[in-house]
């Protein structure tokens, strides 16, 4: 069967409607028919693309796809079809090597050395970290930004159809490894860091990309890659803007951004929305054909259980948009036959489930945009955003809300019922404020107990990002950055003492972790282990990432933030200060611990 795809950039064909009426709810589900991915038959489709996949040259698909051309696509596919007839279409696998060497540079080669400017060795927020060592620990995370920025080369913009890499006008940060290029929501955490480090202009040169990315793509994709330009992330870009001009004070660069925001909230609202009980709201999903270029053999690999062309290629399209959201790959997204979230990647049912915390992001994002608008005195469009925001809010709190829970749930449109399996995200909405603050005490009494039925205080080394165990990285016990930064903001929102004890009970935690870890590898890695203070995660499609942009950044905050009442590990009160309560956490979770192993 032909697992090839054309190159045609058509967006959007037939749309399919899916109606259901259970418990309650009313769902409709709108499906846009997307074709094909982008238009280089180098890397995204074609037989060159599936022939080096397929005879796994690299332990990572990824770099293949990263290598840059040594001769034109048109040139490169014409040696290559000679090439194949050479070997009647059946070369060995050192054969196809020997070709990948002969005509693609080595992954990375688009960059050239480069230093930000704005980086110096004292930013403020190191002033406010009172424990020498993890004073210590901050500055050699802001020095880390120096081996993670990246510089394209002017033959990036002069001869772009050589690279896969998408030209940005300014150098950006990376998150680091594989992760070579930019990756939207990452992108959050590392420019709250770089803020905190004081490295403005840096940020701000990484903001400009990002919109220049939208007057090109219309929405900002996945990464810099052009096999991620059919999909994208959680859209963070409005906040990451609106935390530059709280630090800065630049609203004119706020007004300047705003349309483009307001263009991109629109292609969220024009291309991922369902009903839900009368309500829009939106779900992650993809545009385009086949395998991800990136990790092509193994979705082919995956795709080899489904009967049909057709079945492969929606499996296809529900491993892309497990990526759009960023969690690729978990639990969450599965939906077995009997509805619940056992089983592997080919339950992957992402476009079919209403995700807690893309919605409050997009709430975020009216919210935000409003408030942009009032910059600019045109209050019309602002009133505009606010009602958006209003009904976003609305829609949450009526389709994801659960009282007797005690917090917000993905909703699964198969089988038209919620998902009560923890997730962070299910406490996303404490962090963007998505909610009745009229509410806020009732809400702020079920979301503590939720957390204590849930045990989820009781792992030493941070929150796991779900409580199933799987294998894959997005699933227990891995632990992962921007989740306990979404739990410590939100938390620490509240207008409760309570929750905001915990909240730096959970930052206290997340800093020695990640401390120890440093102390002992010199790493800082892209996700940890729940189960032990200071230990690395593992498990899904690559090896553990060291960086690593979002676990900087997170970091660099959570010093500024708590650092006045911080200890290392090993010191004296080993915690907060004053560290009785402190103490008392540790006793509640030691306790915890041993009521799970005695019964």
């Amino acid at each position: 069967m032909n697992r090839f795809v054309g190159s045609l950039l058509i967006w959007g064909a037939a749309t399919f409607v899916i109606n259901s009426h259970v418990e309650g709810f009313l769902v409709t589900r709108q499906v846009e028919d997307w074709d094909e991915s982008c238009d280089s038959q180098i890397y995204c489709y074609g037989p060159l693309l599936d022939t080096v996949q397929m005879a796994h040259l690299f332990n990572d698909s990824k770099t293949f796809v990263d290598m840059k051309l040594k001769q034109t696509p048109e040139v490169t596919m014409q040696l290559f079809e000679e090439f194949m007839a050479l070997y009647d279409q059946k070369p060995s696998r050192g054969q196809i090597l020997g070709f990948v060497v002969d005509n693609f540079e080595k992954e990375g080669s688009e960059f050239e050395p480069w230093t930000p400017t704005d980086w110096h060795q004292n930013p403020k927020f190191l002033d406010n970290v009172q424990d020498p060592k993890l004073r210590e620990f901050g500055r050699e995370l802001h020095g880390l930004w120096l081996k993670l920025g990246r510089k394209m080369k002017k033959e990036v913009e002069e001869q772009p159809e050589l690279y896969s890499i998408i030209h940005v006008p300014n150098p950006v940060i990376v998150p680091g490894g594989r992760f070579r290029e930019f990756y939207y929501w990452d992108s959050y955490w590392i420019i709250k860091g770089l803020l905190y480090s004081e490295m403005y202009s840096t940020a701000k040169g990484m903001l400009q990309n990002f919109l220049h990315i939208i007057s090109r793509f219309g929405f900002i994709p996945n990464g810099g890659r052009v096999y991620y330009s059919k999909r994208s992330q959680p859209p963070l870009l409005a906040a990451m803007i609106k935390a530059y001009v709280e630090v800065t004070g630049d609203e004119d660069f706020a007004v300047q951004a705003v349309p483009l925001l307001e263009h991109e909230f629109n292609f969220w609202f024009n291309n991922h929305t369902v009903q839900c009980n009368g309500h829009t709201l939106c779900i992650y999903g993809d545009k385009s054909k086949g395998p991800r270029p990136e990790s092509y053999r193994e979705d082919v690999e995956t795709s080899q259980d489904f009967p049909t062309e057709a079945a492969k290629q929606e499996h296809y399209s529900e491993l892309k948009a497990g990526a759009e959201s960023g969690m690729d790959f978990s639990s969450r997204w599965f939906i077995n036959d009997d509805g619940t979230n056992t089983g592997d990647l080919r339950n992957l049912k992402t476009r079919s489930i209403i995700p807690v915390e893309l919605n409050a992001i997009l709430f975020w994002n009216a919210k935000i945009i409003a408030e942009f608008y009032v910059m600019a005195k045109n209050l019309t469009k602002a009133m505009v955003f606010e009602q958006r925001a209003q009904q976003i809010a609305e829609g949450i709190h009526a389709c994801l809300w659960h009282e007797d829970v005690g917090a917000w749930l993905d909703y699964d449109m198969i089988n038209a019922r919620r998902r009560n399996y923890f997730v962070p995200t299910n406490l996303a909405p404490l962090w963007m404020k998505c909610y009745n603050e009229a509410l806020e005490a009732n809400i702020t009494e079920k979301v503590l107990k939720y957390i204590d039925a849930m045990e989820i205080d009781s792992f030493p080394g941070g929150v796991p990002n779900t409580l199933q165990r799987t294998g894959e990285q997005w699933d227990y016990p891995n632990v992962w950055a921007p989740m306990q930064y979404m739990l410590i903001a939100g938390l620490d929102n509240l207008n409760d003492q309570r929750a905001k004890d915990l909240a730096r009970s959970w930052a206290t935690r997340w800093v020695h972790s990640n401390f120890i870890a440093f102390n002992e590898t010199h790493s800082m890695f892209e996700k940890y282990d729940a189960e032990e203070l200071g230990g690395h995660g593992s498990g899904g499609e690559y090896e553990v990432q060291l960086g690593f942009g979002w676990s900087n950044g997170v970091i660099v905050e959570l010093l500024d933030k708590y650092g006045n009442i911080l200890s290392a590990p090993g010191s004296s009160s080993d915690g907060l200060k004053p560290f009785s309560a402190f103490v008392i956490a540790a006793v509640a979770v030691f306790g915890t611990m041993l009521s799970r192993i005695f019964g």
